[in-house]
């Protein structure tokens, strides 16, 4: 489906913005990039800015007009932050465009247009479009850079594709680490409780000193490392108090 998914950019003026364009795509899982007649292409700006996305950059089509590039396509949607006088259909909000976009994807080409850095699309262009879509932001201050509106619409696009019950897309989540068992809980606040009285914290037996401390710790829920450190802490105090008495404690 992402692969029927097509970022065009019309007359690129900076090679630069060609390649973060292309990393900004590769970062949302979208490959086909289109240049309309770029002013400088190919180029190893654009190739730098790419940062890992060389392949993107290496593989763009490049076209004269924009209506070759988007010939075969069943959406287009020029992306402009300045309404033109056309009587397009207009998405005010980029996450319903993505999902309408990406459901046509599944069956046909779909392209995302977007301008030149300093006045977007031409009149003549938004015809090539059958939909616009402006991305929201401070009146006082709209203004995004091409790869940043790039990777903005981009975003949402994935979202809207790794929300579909068919994407089979899975988050990679980190490996958590082992929780200690209650025994060895146990062992740690009758350490910790050891400790305390040592060191003569425990003074104030109505203050239910110790029942506040087992509840942080059943909140914080430590890891068996974690409470390994906890009980190293422990053994440090009590070497310092009681030498003698502390020579068999290792960590545990």
């Amino acid at each position: 489906m992402l692969s029927n998914i097509r970022i065009v950019l019309v007359q690129t003026f900076h090679p630069g913005n060609i390649g973060a364009s292309a990393r900004a795509m590769k970062t949302m899982g979208l490959e086909q990039l289109t240049l309309v007649a770029p002013r400088q292409f190919p180029d190893e700006e654009a190739s730098r800015l790419a940062a890992g996305a060389e392949d993107i950059v290496d593989n763009a089509r490049v076209v004269d007009t924009l209506e070759a590039a988007v010939e075969d396509c069943v959406q287009v949607i020029g992306a402009s932050a300045r309404l033109r006088n056309m009587p397009l259909p207009h998405y005010d909000e980029p996450d319903i465009m993505a999902r309408d976009l990406v459901s046509h994807a599944n069956d046909a080409p779909v392209a995302l247009v977007f301008g030149r850095e300093r006045f977007g699309l031409t009149n003549d262009e938004i015809r090539c479009c059958t939909h616009q879509v402006s991305i929201p932001a401070n009146p006082d201050y709209g203004v995004l850079n091409l790869s940043q509106a790039v990777q903005v619409l981009a975003h949402e696009i994935f979202r809207a594709w790794r929300l579909r019950p068919d994407s089979g897309f899975n988050t990679a989540s980190p490996r958590s680490a082992p929780l200690p068992t209650q025994q060895q809980m146990s062992q740690f606040h009758e350490h910790l409780h050891r400790v305390m009285k040592d060191v003569g914290f425990l003074t104030q037996p109505h203050a239910r000193t110790e029942d506040h401390l087992h509840a942080l710790f059943t909140r914080a829920q430590p890891t068996r490392k974690e409470l390994s450190i906890l009980r190293g802490l422990l053994n440090a105090i009590e070497r310092k108090t009681h030498p003698a008495h502390s020579a068999d404690q290792g960590e545990e």
